[in-house]
């Protein structure tokens, strides 16, 4: 699982309550958050909106994906795919060329197709 630290979409602030709360990984964070009792329930926890904890569930999600790495997460922000939503909004295609695309940017070489298609089919599984 990877650290709570490795989103990108959280303030320190937060950040700095969720580890006081004892969330230290994203997979305690999905954990915490399953429900929207829940999500209410940490968001009042950590003076956070309950949208801010979608939007963490969202991006945990995305990095909770098997064979997902600190690389991958800096790969898919590159191609502006934030989350797990982002991915849904794609078709495997479009999603294929967004991380070619990013890869060339950042001078790195592309997922290769099983990986990527593995993270789409992935995301769709893990669709609320």
């Amino acid at each position: 699982m990877p650290p709570i630290g490795e989103l990108t979409r959280i303030e320190q602030v937060h950040l700095d309550r969720l580890e006081h709360q004892g969330i230290f990984t994203t997979g305690l964070l999905l954990e915490v958050s399953e429900t929207a009792t829940r999500r209410q329930t940490l968001a009042d926890q950590v003076a956070a909106t309950t949208n801010d904890v979608l939007m963490w569930r969202d991006e945990a999600l995305m990095l909770n994906l098997a064979s997902f790495g600190p690389e991958d997460h800096q790969l898919l922000m590159q191609a502006r795919i934030e989350g797990l939503h982002d991915i849904l909004g794609l078709d495997l295609d479009t999603f294929r060329e967004r991380l070619d695309s990013a890869a060339t940017e950042l001078n790195m070489d592309p997922p290769d197709d099983l990986t990527s298609s593995g993270w789409w089919d992935q995301a769709r599984t893990l669709e609320d």
